[in-house]
């Protein structure tokens, strides 16, 4: 049996963690399917458990990386959103005390962005926003705001008509906390320079791989996610459901992608056209050739 990190290992780790990498071992090749499943499993109960450390302030940041299409996002989100009623209730999106920042940002916008979310218990969730990672200025700022120190201070030093306008001051107190959701490998990044400036900021940071990197980890983790009430709402019968994750297995390294947006268009299909959806199917959601 690999070695699993549990949710209490996690928690109890000092501030200072560098990476879950450093407590993991080399997966076993020789795993079983319900193996990998449990590992799978507690990987994103510990996700869970993060995410609500990191809104109630006992932890400052965190990484979560893995590929695309397997429940990053919708299990951070589910967890903060259960903190948000508040803001539900009165329809007023100021109340909401996280934000989840999609697609590229620049440095002026992530600075304006962290005075925004500045308070105590608020999140900013970055979901591949993978441009405030790659950018060294975008970095540094990052860097000040989750250092270490009792007081986090950034400061903007260039003149900038937007803050003005926009009320932002060139210094203030970050009290927040950061999620990053990312499909990039630290490890893997070419530029020394930028790896430099990642690690810095990994150091800051709790990492949390969630070790799914081949097909027959993301199959499972779909089958997982089915079988926790995924495809309720389409009121399919058993064997239709398994009609689905068997098309998706056996037709793994054809489909388009291997994902959870992909088993919910095969999942369409199967409902619309109940005679012909595997042709379908195989014309909509397949690679040519």
């Amino acid at each position: 049996m690999p070695k699993v990190v549990t949710s209490q290992m996690l928690m109890n780790a000092s501030a200072d963690v560098k990476s879950l990498e450093m407590v993991n071992v080399e997966k076993d090749t020789n795993e079983t399917d319900e193996e990998i499943k449990a590992r799978l499993r507690e990987r994103f109960n510990i996700l869970d458990d993060m995410t609500r450390a990191v809104k109630k302030g006992t932890v400052r940041a965190m990484i979560v990386s893995g590929p695309p299409g397997v429940g990053k996002s919708f299990g951070v989100e589910a967890v903060l959103g259960k903190h948000d009623t508040m803001a539900q209730i009165a329809n007023n999106e100021k109340l909401k005390k996280y934000e989840v920042v999609k697609g590229a940002m620049s440095a002026l916008g992530l600075y304006s962005k962290l005075y925004q979310y500045s308070d105590a218990k608020n999140i900013l969730v970055f979901d591949d926003c993978d441009s405030v990672l790659l950018d060294d200025l975008s970095l540094n700022i990052l860097k000040a705001a989750l250092d270490s120190g009792k007081k986090r201070m950034i400061h903007w030093n260039t003149d900038s008509h937007m803050l003005r306008r926009e009320g932002v001051p060139d210094s203030f107190e970050f009290k927040g906390g950061c999620i990053f959701i990312t499909n990039i490998k630290f490890e893997n990044v070419k530029s020394k320079k930028l790896r430099d400036h990642l690690e810095a900021l990994e150091s800051r940071c709790h990492y949390l791989d969630l070790t799914i990197d081949t097909e027959r980890e993301k199959v499972l983790r779909i089958k997982q996610i089915v079988e926790d009430g995924m495809l309720e709402k389409y009121e399919f019968e058993n064997n239709e459901v398994e009609e689905i994750l068997n098309f998706i297995d056996n037709n793994k390294k054809k489909l388009r992608e291997l994902s959870l947006r992909m088993v919910l268009k095969i999942a369409d299909l199967r409902k619309g056209f109940p005679e012909r959806w595997q042709g379908i199917a195989s014309m909509t959601c397949m690679r040519r050739g």
